[in-house]
């Protein structure tokens, strides 16, 4: 089954699109025009579209006022009755306040659904005594609106139960005595949401496109995708529109239709669709929603990485993605994404063992390493030492001598042997990792790998990477050696130097750097960071 919609192109011409997934989603920052394209593509077709407004009101009274079925979705659909709507929505939306109007429909939306159960009902009724009449096999109960609004509360509510008694919606909390019941009146923010979303869904006539502003409003993410994924089961002849600036709530669509506003001038959107291309698609929305270029970097979110980066280059997106295969791997896949191509993606990883070779190669897909082995080494700066030891009133020189030497002679040269070894075999790892072994047969695949052992040459790798090392040892490089010394710990065993805790230092530095009030510790840091990636 496939579905149409519109959308508005440049000058507002109409774009006529088609999908066979019954969701479209279109995802935009604050201020970018969603809920006025939301009325625009109502106005398309104001027979077609129902639109649910972002501004709605969940108040009620408990004893609902009965109506036909054909009043009430008069009341919902249009906002009056049929004699006084005049082919327009102007009574829905208080006369062209289409995106600020509070919706105040709640008691006709349940009016409706209890109406249809009515009809239901009286045709059940009927169809029963003609079968009686007729001494024939009675039809099988049907299942009303109301039923599945019970379905869609159980699917949402598993631990509460919904009941329709004399006109009147209460909750149920089973227990093990008794039954704790309350009126619906009485329900929390998201209960009255889920009821108000569900009963509207449910009473719209059949093959409508629904078009819902923020769906997420009152609603908790695992309490919305539950209710939007039972909606769509229960309304599979309708088509959904959502407008919302919840990237995750974008993602749980994985076949529906994507739309970002890139731009909204208060007359004209500009659209970009977005195609997943196996990327992780909300990571994907919320780098587009952003409208900033991209930094990945290692480490998690709260991680030295990530402070750091933000402080370092606070015009772009910075994504933290764990290790540094994933950054690589992501700012390849991300440069080549054809929705990116007004944005820069760049990556920043660890120095570690690579050689100078491997370094060149990785900058050739935007990818730069830090000036030192780790990231934790940017705190054995001696820029930063220097400038941390004045700001805590102690001599510069001195502080910087005792941490060069414990660095160099306590730290470095006790675990030179295996630092060596450690870069050979990362040496021989990349070296291995550049086969060329995909999609080949065997025989090409083992010649492939025949060739890069062949070139793999231990002894001189090991006389290489050992005389790299001894060198800065017998120079005492104390620059070289944070460049080439992976030791993660020793950051957090100097904060002494300076007259505080040895693990408050790292700790210190990234609170004075996320105060804002000193520029100095950037620009001490600035020398390790790629030139390459303009700040």
């Amino acid at each position: 089954m496939s579905f149409k919609y519109k959308l508005p192109g440049e000058n507002l011409q109409v774009m006529e699109c088609e999908t066979e997934s019954n969701a479209l989603v279109i995802i935009g920052a604050n201020g970018s025009g969603k809920s006025k394209l939301g009325a625009w593509i109502e106005n398309q077709s104001l027979e077609d579209v129902h639109r649910i407004g972002a501004q709605r009101s969940l108040t009620f009274n408990e004893n609902i006022a009965l109506k036909s079925y054909s009043q009430a979705e008069d009341l919902v659909f249009w906002g009056t009755s049929k004699n006084s709507r005049d082919g327009n929505k102007g009574h829905r939306w208080n006369w062209g306040k289409y995106t600020t109007t509070l919706m105040n429909d709640f008691e006709n939306v349940l009016a409706a659904l209890i109406a249809l159960k009515n009809n239901e009902n009286d045709v059940f009724i009927n169809q029963c005594r003609m079968a009686e009449n007729n001494n024939s096999e009675k039809p099988h109960t049907p299942q009303t609106p109301i039923d599945a609004l019970f379905s869609i509360w159980n699917d949402v509510f598993p631990q509460r139960k919904l009941l329709l008694e004399d006109s009147k919606f209460y909750a149920c909390l089973p227990s093990d005595e008794s039954a704790i019941k309350y009126s619906a009146t009485e329900m929390s923010d998201g209960e009255r949401s889920v009821l108000y979303l569900a009963a509207q869904v449910l009473c719209v006539p059949k093959d409508k496109t629904l078009i819902i502003d923020e769906p997420e409003i009152h609603l908790h993410r695992s309490i919305m995708n539950r209710l939007w994924k039972s909606l769509e089961k229960h309304r599979p002849d309708c088509f959904f529109i959502f407008i919302t600036h919840d990237t995750q709530f974008a993602a749980m669509h994985k076949n529906a239709d994507k739309f970002w506003i890139q731009k909204y001038d208060g007359h004209n959107w500009n659209f970009e669709k977005i195609e997943d291309d196996n990327l992780p698609e909300e990571l994907l929305l919320d780098i587009l929603g952003s409208r900033n270029n991209v930094l990945f970097v290692e480490g998690e979110k709260s991680s030295f990485d990530t402070q750091l980066y933000t402080s370092i280059y606070p015009k772009y997106y910075i994504v933290p993605c764990g290790s540094c295969t994933q950054v690589i791997e992501r700012t390849k896949a991300f440069n080549n994404n054809p929705n990116l191509h007004n944005l820069k993606v760049y990556g920043i990883i660890d120095r570690d063992y690579r050689s100078d070779y491997e370094i060149e190669k990785l900058k050739e897909n935007n990818i730069y390493t830090l000036g030192v082995a780790e990231v934790e080494n940017l705190f054995l700066a001696e820029e930063l030492i220097k400038l941390f030891a004045e700001h805590m009133g102690k001599n510069q020189e001195e502080v910087f001598s005792g941490i060069q030497k414990y660095v160099i002679e306590t730290r470095f040269a006790n675990q030179i042997n295996r630092q060596i070894c450690q870069s050979v075999v990362a040496e021989i790892k990349y070296m291995l990792s550049c086969a060329n072994i995909s999609s080949k047969n065997d025989d090409e695949a083992k010649k492939s790998l025949d060739t890069v052992f062949a070139s793999i040459d231990y002894e001189e790798l090991k006389r290489r990477e050992s005389s790299k090392f001894q060198r800065a040892l017998e120079n005492q490089d104390y620059r070289e050696i944070i460049t080439i010394f992976n030791e993660k710990g020793i950051a957090k065993s100097i904060g002494h130097y300076f007259g505080v805790d040895n693990t408050a230092y790292c700790s210190i530095i990234i609170s004075l750097l996320n105060s804002g009030k000193d520029d100095g510790i950037v620009n001490a840091l600035l020398p390790y960071f790629p030139e390459e990636i303009p700040r």
